[in-house]
């Protein structure tokens, strides 16, 4: 029985108890591999029944939650939701951690404003070269930028 097959058949089952034809079906071509859905039918087909059976053939009791993580089940692993990004963003961050991100991150500003400075005296000293005629003031500042850069 091919997907086609079974496809034709769950069309017929809707029609039968809906009496109407199943009209989304271009939202479950979208949904039938995503994850959350893969593993809610994997779950389902795996037990039907609310109490499990042990290897001796007794049951669980009701109090007694049977947690398939532990069991050593194997599935794919969901992502983190919302809540749980949220609340790991939340949580404080190793001290030391912090403060050397914070100094990193200061040497890269100090480099970069270091470069700025360095920048604007070039800017202004090429303006002062490109002038003919310079003030008493201008020139003192055209050697002395001379010096500084050179």
């Amino acid at each position: 029985m091919n997907d086609n097959d079974v496809l034709k058949l769950a069309h017929e089952i809707y029609f039968n108890n809906q009496t109407k034809k199943f009209s989304l079906e271009h939202a479950w071509n979208e949904l039938r591999n995503d994850q959350k859905w893969c593993e809610l039918a994997t779950s389902k087909t795996e037990s039907s029944s609310k109490r499990r059976k042990f290897a001796d053939g007794s049951h669980s009791g009701a109090s007694s939650q049977f947690n398939e993580r532990d069991a050593g089940v194997e599935g794919t692993s969901r992502p983190s939701g919302v809540k749980a990004a949220k609340a790991r963003g939340k949580k404080p961050q190793v001290e030391g951690q912090d403060v050397s991100d914070y100094q990193l991150m200061w040497s890269i500003k100090k480099a970069d404003l270091a470069m700025k400075q360095q920048l604007s005296k070039m800017r202004v000293l090429e303006k002062l070269l490109a002038k003919e005629n310079l003030a008493d003031y201008e020139e003192d500042l055209k050697k002395k930028l001379i010096n500084e850069l050179m």
